[in-house]
Protein backbone atom coordinates (compact mmCIF):
# COMPACT_ATOMS: atom_id res chain seq x y z
CA UNK A 1 0.00 0.00 0.00
CA UNK A 2 1.25 3.62 -0.95
CA UNK A 3 0.51 7.32 0.35
CA UNK A 4 1.17 8.45 -3.04
CA UNK A 5 -1.54 9.95 -5.13
CA UNK A 6 -2.11 10.04 -9.01
CA UNK A 7 -0.44 13.22 -10.58
CA UNK A 8 -2.34 16.19 -10.86
CA UNK A 9 -3.61 17.74 -14.09
CA UNK A 10 -4.25 22.07 -14.47
CA UNK A 11 -7.05 23.54 -16.19
CA UNK A 12 -6.57 27.30 -17.42
CA UNK A 13 -9.47 29.61 -16.26
CA UNK A 14 -12.07 29.59 -19.10
CA UNK A 15 -12.93 32.51 -21.05
CA UNK A 16 -15.88 34.49 -21.81
CA UNK A 17 -17.20 35.90 -24.86
CA UNK A 18 -19.29 39.50 -25.25
CA UNK A 19 -20.01 39.34 -28.96
CA UNK A 20 -21.56 37.46 -31.33
CA UNK A 21 -19.16 38.05 -34.21
CA UNK A 22 -16.06 39.80 -32.78
CA UNK A 23 -14.21 36.79 -31.34
CA UNK A 24 -11.52 39.10 -29.98
CA UNK A 25 -13.87 40.03 -27.82
CA UNK A 26 -13.25 37.82 -24.83
CA UNK A 27 -12.18 38.00 -21.29
CA UNK A 28 -11.57 35.51 -18.09
CA UNK A 29 -12.87 38.02 -15.71
CA UNK A 30 -16.93 38.56 -16.21
CA UNK A 31 -17.28 42.15 -15.22
CA UNK A 32 -14.35 43.96 -16.59
CA UNK A 33 -15.45 41.77 -19.76
CA UNK A 34 -18.91 43.55 -19.87
CA UNK A 35 -17.00 47.54 -19.29
CA UNK A 36 -14.55 46.55 -21.87
CA UNK A 37 -17.11 45.07 -24.09
CA UNK A 38 -20.82 45.54 -23.44
CA UNK A 39 -23.26 43.03 -22.94
CA UNK A 40 -22.90 39.96 -25.58
CA UNK A 41 -26.84 40.99 -26.43
CA UNK A 42 -26.09 44.08 -27.04
CA UNK A 43 -28.60 46.01 -29.14
CA UNK A 44 -31.71 43.38 -28.54
CA UNK A 45 -33.37 44.36 -25.54
CA UNK A 46 -35.80 47.06 -26.04
CA UNK A 47 -34.36 50.18 -24.20
CA UNK A 48 -35.24 51.68 -21.97
CA UNK A 49 -36.29 48.85 -18.99
CA UNK A 50 -39.12 49.67 -18.11
CA UNK A 51 -39.67 48.91 -13.93
CA UNK A 52 -42.53 48.73 -12.21
CA UNK A 53 -42.78 48.47 -8.18
CA UNK A 54 -44.66 46.60 -5.31
CA UNK A 55 -43.44 48.65 -1.79
CA UNK A 56 -45.32 49.73 1.27
CA UNK A 57 -46.28 53.44 0.83
CA UNK A 58 -43.96 54.99 3.89
CA UNK A 59 -40.72 52.92 1.66
CA UNK A 60 -41.56 53.99 -1.77
CA UNK A 61 -38.96 57.21 -1.75
CA UNK A 62 -36.40 53.93 -0.83
CA UNK A 63 -37.09 51.95 -3.26
CA UNK A 64 -37.04 54.58 -5.96
CA UNK A 65 -33.55 55.59 -4.82
CA UNK A 66 -32.08 52.67 -4.78
CA UNK A 67 -33.47 51.95 -8.56
CA UNK A 68 -32.15 55.77 -8.97
CA UNK A 69 -28.55 54.62 -7.51
CA UNK A 70 -28.74 52.36 -10.54
CA UNK A 71 -27.56 55.10 -12.93
CA UNK A 72 -24.58 56.16 -10.28
CA UNK A 73 -20.89 55.64 -10.35
CA UNK A 74 -19.99 54.18 -7.27
CA UNK A 75 -16.13 52.44 -6.43
CA UNK A 76 -16.26 49.44 -4.32
CA UNK A 77 -15.19 49.04 -0.71
CA UNK A 78 -14.37 45.48 -0.57
CA UNK A 79 -12.92 43.14 -3.00
CA UNK A 80 -10.96 45.98 -4.79
CA UNK A 81 -8.39 43.90 -6.58
CA UNK A 82 -11.38 42.11 -8.49
CA UNK A 83 -14.44 44.24 -8.17
CA UNK A 84 -14.27 46.73 -10.68
CA UNK A 85 -16.05 50.76 -10.01
CA UNK A 86 -20.06 50.38 -10.85
CA UNK A 87 -20.01 52.99 -13.50
CA UNK A 88 -24.27 52.95 -14.20
CA UNK A 89 -26.40 50.33 -15.78
CA UNK A 90 -26.21 52.78 -19.27
CA UNK A 91 -22.46 52.47 -19.45
CA UNK A 92 -22.47 49.04 -18.83
CA UNK A 93 -25.33 47.47 -20.27
CA UNK A 94 -25.93 49.91 -23.13
CA UNK A 95 -29.16 50.58 -21.87
CA UNK A 96 -31.23 53.18 -19.93
CA UNK A 97 -33.62 52.43 -16.91
CA UNK A 98 -37.06 53.95 -16.79
CA UNK A 99 -40.71 54.11 -14.43
CA UNK A 100 -43.20 52.46 -15.69
CA UNK A 101 -46.12 54.13 -16.65
CA UNK A 102 -48.61 55.60 -13.18
CA UNK A 103 -50.41 52.52 -12.76
CA UNK A 104 -47.66 49.43 -12.50
CA UNK A 105 -46.92 50.78 -9.20
CA UNK A 106 -48.91 49.42 -5.80
CA UNK A 107 -48.25 50.80 -2.68
CA UNK A 108 -49.41 49.04 0.64
CA UNK A 109 -51.29 51.20 3.07
CA UNK A 110 -50.69 50.73 7.19
CA UNK A 111 -54.13 48.59 7.12
CA UNK A 112 -51.58 45.74 5.99
CA UNK A 113 -49.39 45.78 8.90
CA UNK A 114 -52.56 45.72 11.26
CA UNK A 115 -53.83 42.48 9.61
CA UNK A 116 -50.91 41.30 9.69
CA UNK A 117 -50.23 41.66 13.50
CA UNK A 118 -52.98 40.52 14.20
CA UNK A 119 -53.26 37.12 12.08
CA UNK A 120 -52.13 33.83 13.78
CA UNK A 121 -50.16 33.16 10.31
CA UNK A 122 -48.86 36.93 9.10
CA UNK A 123 -47.03 34.93 6.12
CA UNK A 124 -50.29 33.76 4.55
CA UNK A 125 -51.81 37.41 4.88
CA UNK A 126 -48.68 38.92 3.37
CA UNK A 127 -48.01 36.22 1.01
CA UNK A 128 -51.61 37.11 -0.10
CA UNK A 129 -51.52 41.03 -0.30
CA UNK A 130 -48.39 40.88 -2.22
CA UNK A 131 -49.94 38.14 -5.21
CA UNK A 132 -52.59 40.13 -5.47
CA UNK A 133 -50.89 43.32 -6.34
CA UNK A 134 -48.62 40.92 -8.55
CA UNK A 135 -52.21 40.16 -10.02
CA UNK A 136 -53.20 44.50 -10.34
CA UNK A 137 -49.45 44.31 -12.39
CA UNK A 138 -50.44 41.35 -14.61
CA UNK A 139 -53.38 43.05 -16.24
CA UNK A 140 -50.43 46.17 -17.41
CA UNK A 141 -48.18 43.82 -18.53
CA UNK A 142 -47.27 45.14 -22.08
CA UNK A 143 -46.48 48.37 -19.65
CA UNK A 144 -43.47 47.13 -17.99
CA UNK A 145 -40.41 44.37 -18.19
CA UNK A 146 -39.44 43.58 -14.58
CA UNK A 147 -41.23 44.61 -11.01
CA UNK A 148 -39.32 45.58 -8.31
CA UNK A 149 -41.03 44.33 -4.93
CA UNK A 150 -39.74 45.96 -1.98
CA UNK A 151 -39.71 43.98 1.44
CA UNK A 152 -38.95 46.49 4.84
CA UNK A 153 -37.05 44.71 7.55
CA UNK A 154 -40.15 44.81 10.00
CA UNK A 155 -41.88 42.47 8.19
CA UNK A 156 -39.26 39.76 8.38
CA UNK A 157 -41.48 37.57 10.86
CA UNK A 158 -43.92 37.33 7.50
CA UNK A 159 -41.12 36.00 5.32
CA UNK A 160 -41.12 32.26 6.56
CA UNK A 161 -44.17 30.19 7.82
CA UNK A 162 -44.22 28.42 11.71
CA UNK A 163 -42.96 25.53 12.99
CA UNK A 164 -43.54 22.71 10.50
CA UNK A 165 -44.98 25.19 7.81
CA UNK A 166 -42.72 24.99 4.31
CA UNK A 167 -43.02 28.25 3.62
CA UNK A 168 -40.66 31.00 2.17
CA UNK A 169 -41.67 34.25 0.91
CA UNK A 170 -39.08 34.50 -1.34
CA UNK A 171 -39.83 31.23 -3.33
CA UNK A 172 -43.80 31.63 -3.37
CA UNK A 173 -43.08 35.41 -4.98
CA UNK A 174 -41.38 33.33 -7.97
CA UNK A 175 -43.54 30.53 -8.21
CA UNK A 176 -46.53 32.85 -8.66
CA UNK A 177 -44.58 35.38 -10.85
CA UNK A 178 -43.46 32.95 -12.94
CA UNK A 179 -46.87 31.26 -13.68
CA UNK A 180 -47.71 34.22 -15.04
CA UNK A 181 -44.73 35.01 -17.02
CA UNK A 182 -43.65 37.58 -14.93
CA UNK A 183 -39.92 38.46 -13.66
CA UNK A 184 -39.50 40.42 -10.43
CA UNK A 185 -36.52 41.43 -8.19
CA UNK A 186 -37.09 41.55 -4.67
CA UNK A 187 -34.98 43.92 -2.65
CA UNK A 188 -34.92 43.14 0.73
CA UNK A 189 -33.87 46.21 3.08
CA UNK A 190 -31.91 44.01 5.61
CA UNK A 191 -29.80 42.71 3.15
CA UNK A 192 -29.50 44.95 -0.48
CA UNK A 193 -30.70 48.00 0.52
CA UNK A 194 -28.63 47.91 3.58
CA UNK A 195 -25.36 46.12 2.53
CA UNK A 196 -22.42 48.49 2.63
CA UNK A 197 -20.53 47.48 -0.43
CA UNK A 198 -22.94 49.72 -2.53
CA UNK A 199 -20.96 48.93 -5.94
CA UNK A 200 -21.75 45.49 -5.52
CA UNK A 201 -24.71 45.61 -5.05
CA UNK A 202 -25.10 47.68 -8.17
CA UNK A 203 -23.06 45.04 -9.64
CA UNK A 204 -25.57 42.09 -8.45
CA UNK A 205 -28.68 44.09 -9.25
CA UNK A 206 -27.76 45.24 -11.93
CA UNK A 207 -26.80 41.87 -13.66
CA UNK A 208 -29.92 40.43 -12.89
CA UNK A 209 -31.94 43.30 -14.21
CA UNK A 210 -30.58 43.13 -17.12
CA UNK A 211 -30.94 38.84 -17.48
CA UNK A 212 -34.35 39.40 -16.45
CA UNK A 213 -35.19 42.00 -18.92
CA UNK A 214 -34.28 39.11 -21.54
CA UNK A 215 -30.50 40.07 -21.93
CA UNK A 216 -27.55 37.97 -22.18
CA UNK A 217 -24.57 39.22 -20.45
CA UNK A 218 -22.02 36.90 -21.58
CA UNK A 219 -21.77 33.34 -22.86
CA UNK A 220 -18.43 30.92 -23.35
CA UNK A 221 -15.70 31.20 -25.25
CA UNK A 222 -14.22 28.00 -25.83
CA UNK A 223 -16.57 25.00 -26.15
CA UNK A 224 -17.18 22.03 -28.60
CA UNK A 225 -20.31 23.11 -30.53
CA UNK A 226 -21.41 19.21 -31.01
CA UNK A 227 -22.02 18.93 -26.91
CA UNK A 228 -25.47 19.92 -24.56
CA UNK A 229 -25.11 19.64 -20.91
CA UNK A 230 -28.09 18.68 -19.13
CA UNK A 231 -29.10 18.78 -15.15
CA UNK A 232 -30.79 17.19 -13.20
CA UNK A 233 -32.34 17.89 -9.78
CA UNK A 234 -35.63 16.97 -7.56
CA UNK A 235 -37.84 18.89 -5.06
CA UNK A 236 -39.57 17.09 -2.37
CA UNK A 237 -42.96 18.30 -1.33
CA UNK A 238 -44.08 18.39 2.08
CA UNK A 239 -45.08 14.90 3.36
CA UNK A 240 -48.96 16.24 4.28
CA UNK A 241 -49.05 17.52 0.89
CA UNK A 242 -52.10 15.67 -1.48
CA UNK A 243 -49.95 15.76 -4.30
CA UNK A 244 -47.18 13.92 -5.77
CA UNK A 245 -44.12 13.94 -3.47
CA UNK A 246 -41.86 15.14 -5.25
CA UNK A 247 -41.46 16.74 -8.95
CA UNK A 248 -38.24 16.08 -11.33
CA UNK A 249 -37.04 19.12 -12.15
CA UNK A 250 -34.87 19.11 -15.49
CA UNK A 251 -33.00 22.53 -15.52
CA UNK A 252 -31.91 24.05 -18.57
CA UNK A 253 -30.02 22.31 -21.49
CA UNK A 254 -27.03 23.80 -21.64
CA UNK A 255 -25.30 24.24 -25.08
CA UNK A 256 -22.12 24.90 -26.08
CA UNK A 257 -21.80 28.12 -25.56
CA UNK A 258 -24.01 27.93 -21.98
CA UNK A 259 -26.96 29.45 -23.44
CA UNK A 260 -29.72 27.99 -21.59
CA UNK A 261 -32.66 30.15 -21.17
CA UNK A 262 -35.61 27.38 -20.85
CA UNK A 263 -36.34 24.42 -18.95
CA UNK A 264 -38.46 21.54 -18.27
CA UNK A 265 -40.37 20.48 -15.18
CA UNK A 266 -43.04 18.30 -14.34
CA UNK A 267 -44.45 16.00 -11.88
CA UNK A 268 -42.65 12.20 -11.56
CA UNK A 269 -44.75 9.00 -10.43
CA UNK A 270 -42.57 5.93 -10.61
CA UNK A 271 -39.78 6.68 -8.27
CA UNK A 272 -38.37 5.46 -5.17
CA UNK A 273 -37.16 7.64 -2.28
CA UNK A 274 -33.81 5.97 -0.69
CA UNK A 275 -32.91 8.55 2.16
CA UNK A 276 -35.13 10.96 0.85
CA UNK A 277 -33.08 10.64 -2.31
CA UNK A 278 -35.48 10.07 -5.25
CA UNK A 279 -34.45 7.51 -8.26
CA UNK A 280 -36.53 7.42 -11.22
CA UNK A 281 -37.90 3.79 -12.73
CA UNK A 282 -36.17 3.53 -16.34
CA UNK A 283 -39.47 5.19 -17.85
CA UNK A 284 -39.81 8.37 -16.10
CA UNK A 285 -35.51 8.97 -16.55
CA UNK A 286 -36.95 8.07 -20.55
CA UNK A 287 -38.97 10.74 -20.24
CA UNK A 288 -36.85 13.20 -18.31
CA UNK A 289 -34.41 13.11 -20.92
CA UNK A 290 -36.45 13.06 -23.89
CA UNK A 291 -37.77 16.29 -23.20
CA UNK A 292 -34.27 18.11 -22.33
CA UNK A 293 -33.47 16.54 -25.60
CA UNK A 294 -36.59 18.01 -27.55
CA UNK A 295 -35.91 21.25 -26.00
CA UNK A 296 -32.22 21.08 -27.01
CA UNK A 297 -33.34 20.27 -30.66
CA UNK A 298 -36.27 23.12 -30.48
CA UNK A 299 -33.50 25.91 -30.20
CA UNK A 300 -30.83 24.01 -32.87
CA UNK A 301 -33.04 23.76 -36.09
CA UNK A 302 -33.77 20.20 -34.75
CA UNK A 303 -30.19 18.82 -34.30
CA UNK A 304 -28.96 16.25 -32.05
CA UNK A 305 -26.23 16.97 -30.35
CA UNK A 306 -22.75 14.83 -30.78
CA UNK A 307 -21.96 14.57 -26.86
CA UNK A 308 -24.42 14.81 -24.03
CA UNK A 309 -23.16 15.16 -20.29
CA UNK A 310 -25.45 14.95 -17.48
CA UNK A 311 -25.38 16.38 -14.34
CA UNK A 312 -27.34 15.42 -10.82
CA UNK A 313 -25.94 15.53 -6.85
CA UNK A 314 -27.17 11.70 -6.44
CA UNK A 315 -25.43 8.21 -8.32
CA UNK A 316 -27.37 7.18 -11.19
CA UNK A 317 -29.09 3.60 -10.60
CA UNK A 318 -28.86 0.76 -13.27
CA UNK A 319 -32.16 1.99 -14.08
CA UNK A 320 -31.57 5.58 -14.47
CA UNK A 321 -28.49 4.74 -16.53
CA UNK A 322 -30.94 2.44 -19.39
CA UNK A 323 -33.55 5.42 -19.65
CA UNK A 324 -30.87 7.64 -20.52
CA UNK A 325 -29.22 5.60 -22.90
CA UNK A 326 -32.59 4.54 -24.80
CA UNK A 327 -33.67 8.17 -24.91
CA UNK A 328 -30.18 9.36 -26.02
CA UNK A 329 -29.34 6.76 -28.33
CA UNK A 330 -28.69 9.09 -31.63
CA UNK A 331 -26.00 10.71 -29.83
CA UNK A 332 -22.61 9.57 -30.32
CA UNK A 333 -21.60 9.85 -26.50
CA UNK A 334 -23.18 9.83 -23.19
CA UNK A 335 -21.61 10.81 -20.12
CA UNK A 336 -23.71 10.29 -16.34
CA UNK A 337 -21.73 12.55 -14.05
CA UNK A 338 -22.61 12.72 -10.01
CA UNK A 339 -21.35 15.85 -8.81
CA UNK A 340 -20.30 15.64 -4.54
CA UNK A 341 -20.45 18.95 -3.48
CA UNK A 342 -19.58 17.75 0.03
CA UNK A 343 -16.10 16.32 0.44
CA UNK A 344 -13.52 15.52 2.69
CA UNK A 345 -10.54 15.90 0.80
CA UNK A 346 -7.98 19.04 1.24
CA UNK A 347 -5.18 19.78 -0.31
CA UNK A 348 -1.99 22.37 -0.19
CA UNK A 349 0.43 23.50 -2.87
CA UNK A 350 3.49 22.69 -2.38
CA UNK A 351 6.46 24.82 -4.16
CA UNK A 352 10.29 24.81 -4.00
CA UNK A 353 12.09 27.59 -2.63
CA UNK A 354 13.95 29.31 -5.25
CA UNK A 355 16.97 29.74 -3.21
CA UNK A 356 17.13 26.25 -1.34
CA UNK A 357 15.21 24.05 -3.42
CA UNK A 358 13.39 22.91 -0.14
CA UNK A 359 9.82 22.32 -0.88
CA UNK A 360 6.97 24.24 1.44
CA UNK A 361 4.19 25.08 1.51
CA UNK A 362 3.08 28.22 -0.86
CA UNK A 363 1.64 31.22 0.11
CA UNK A 364 -1.78 30.54 -2.13
CA UNK A 365 -4.18 27.87 -2.09
CA UNK A 366 -4.65 25.03 -4.61
CA UNK A 367 -4.82 26.33 -7.78
CA UNK A 368 -8.72 26.17 -9.61
CA UNK A 369 -8.64 23.98 -12.40
CA UNK A 370 -6.83 21.16 -10.26
CA UNK A 371 -7.66 17.80 -10.64
CA UNK A 372 -6.62 14.99 -9.61
CA UNK A 373 -8.06 11.39 -10.70
CA UNK A 374 -8.74 8.66 -7.86
CA UNK A 375 -9.41 5.97 -10.65
CA UNK A 376 -11.08 5.23 -13.35
CA UNK A 377 -14.19 6.56 -12.45
CA UNK A 378 -13.65 8.93 -10.01
CA UNK A 379 -11.86 12.40 -9.89
CA UNK A 380 -11.28 15.57 -7.42
CA UNK A 381 -12.05 18.91 -9.60
CA UNK A 382 -11.11 21.91 -7.40
CA UNK A 383 -13.40 24.83 -9.08
CA UNK A 384 -12.83 26.94 -5.86
CA UNK A 385 -9.11 28.19 -5.57
CA UNK A 386 -6.66 30.41 -6.71
CA UNK A 387 -6.35 32.27 -10.32
CA UNK A 388 -4.35 33.70 -12.22
CA UNK A 389 -4.97 36.68 -14.37
CA UNK A 390 -7.40 38.63 -12.81
CA UNK A 391 -6.15 41.15 -10.44
CA UNK A 392 -4.74 44.13 -12.42
CA UNK A 393 -0.93 43.38 -11.55
CA UNK A 394 -0.79 40.02 -12.86
CA UNK A 395 -0.84 37.87 -9.62
CA UNK A 396 -3.20 35.67 -7.59
CA UNK A 397 -6.81 35.90 -6.75
CA UNK A 398 -8.53 33.44 -4.01
CA UNK A 399 -12.19 34.42 -4.30
CA UNK A 400 -13.38 34.91 -0.28
CA UNK A 401 -9.68 34.86 0.87
CA UNK A 402 -10.65 32.32 3.41
CA UNK A 403 -10.41 28.77 4.26
CA UNK A 404 -8.87 25.83 2.39
CA UNK A 405 -10.54 25.66 -1.22
CA UNK A 406 -12.28 21.91 -0.99
CA UNK A 407 -13.07 20.49 -4.21
CA UNK A 408 -15.82 18.59 -5.87
CA UNK A 409 -15.99 14.94 -6.77
CA UNK A 410 -16.53 13.44 -10.11
CA UNK A 411 -18.19 10.40 -10.27
CA UNK A 412 -18.27 9.07 -13.50
CA UNK A 413 -21.40 6.17 -13.76
CA UNK A 414 -21.47 6.24 -18.08
CA UNK A 415 -18.89 7.59 -20.61
CA UNK A 416 -15.73 6.80 -21.09
CA UNK A 417 -12.27 8.53 -22.11
CA UNK A 418 -10.31 11.25 -20.26
CA UNK A 419 -11.27 13.56 -18.09
CA UNK A 420 -10.38 16.81 -20.29
CA UNK A 421 -13.83 17.81 -21.31
CA UNK A 422 -15.76 16.77 -17.95
CA UNK A 423 -13.49 19.32 -16.02
CA UNK A 424 -13.43 21.66 -18.25
CA UNK A 425 -17.25 21.85 -18.70
CA UNK A 426 -17.63 21.88 -15.53
CA UNK A 427 -14.96 25.02 -14.67
CA UNK A 428 -16.98 26.78 -17.58
CA UNK A 429 -20.59 26.14 -16.06
CA UNK A 430 -19.56 27.43 -13.11
CA UNK A 431 -19.03 30.92 -14.85
CA UNK A 432 -22.51 30.94 -16.15
CA UNK A 433 -25.12 32.70 -13.47
CA UNK A 434 -25.76 35.78 -14.20
CA UNK A 435 -27.49 36.49 -10.75
CA UNK A 436 -24.58 37.58 -9.00
CA UNK A 437 -20.78 39.36 -9.32
CA UNK A 438 -18.71 36.37 -8.27
CA UNK A 439 -15.96 35.28 -10.96
CA UNK A 440 -17.42 31.56 -10.57
CA UNK A 441 -20.03 29.22 -7.94
CA UNK A 442 -18.71 26.79 -6.39
CA UNK A 443 -20.78 24.19 -8.59
CA UNK A 444 -21.66 24.02 -12.61
CA UNK A 445 -24.72 26.22 -13.62
CA UNK A 446 -26.59 22.83 -14.32
CA UNK A 447 -26.29 22.23 -10.55
CA UNK A 448 -26.74 25.34 -8.92
CA UNK A 449 -29.53 26.42 -11.33
CA UNK A 450 -30.85 22.88 -10.45
CA UNK A 451 -31.73 23.39 -7.20
CA UNK A 452 -33.20 26.78 -7.19
CA UNK A 453 -35.39 25.31 -10.11
CA UNK A 454 -36.51 22.81 -7.52
CA UNK A 455 -36.95 24.70 -4.65
CA UNK A 456 -38.99 26.84 -6.91
CA UNK A 457 -41.16 24.66 -8.41
CA UNK A 458 -42.28 22.55 -6.00
CA UNK A 459 -45.03 25.51 -4.98
CA UNK A 460 -46.19 25.93 -8.33
CA UNK A 461 -50.03 24.62 -8.43
CA UNK A 462 -50.12 23.67 -12.10
CA UNK A 463 -46.53 22.64 -13.80
CA UNK A 464 -48.06 22.21 -17.73
CA UNK A 465 -45.89 21.14 -19.91
CA UNK A 466 -44.64 24.36 -21.87
CA UNK A 467 -40.95 25.16 -21.29
CA UNK A 468 -40.23 27.65 -18.84
CA UNK A 469 -37.90 30.45 -18.96
CA UNK A 470 -35.26 30.76 -15.65
CA UNK A 471 -34.95 34.35 -15.90
CA UNK A 472 -38.48 33.89 -14.15
CA UNK A 473 -36.89 32.32 -11.35
CA UNK A 474 -33.25 34.31 -10.95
Amino acid sequence: MTAEVNPHLWFPEPALAFHPERMGDTDIHPLRGLLRYGPYSSGLVADPVRVATIAPGRDAQALYALIKELNSEIRPKERSEYLPSWQGFRHTFKLSIAAAPGGCHVKFDGRLEDEMKDAPAPHVVLADRLVRAIQILQARRTDFDVVFVYLPARWSTAFVGGKGDDFDLHDHLKAATAARGIPIQIIREDRAAAYRDRASVMWRIGLALYAKAGGVPWKLADADPGTAYIGISYALRPVASDRPRFVTCCSQVFDAEGAGLEFVAYDAHDVEVHRENPFLSKGEMFRVMSRSLDLYRRRHLGRTPRRVIVHKSTEFKEAEVAGCMDALHLCDAVDLVQVVEDVGWRATRIERDRRTGDKAAAAYPVARGSLLPLGGRETLLWVHGDVQGIVDDGGSYFQGKRSTPRPIRLVRHAGHGPWDETARSVLALSKMNWNNDSLYDPLPVTMSFAKVLARVVKRMPDLGRKPYQFRFFM
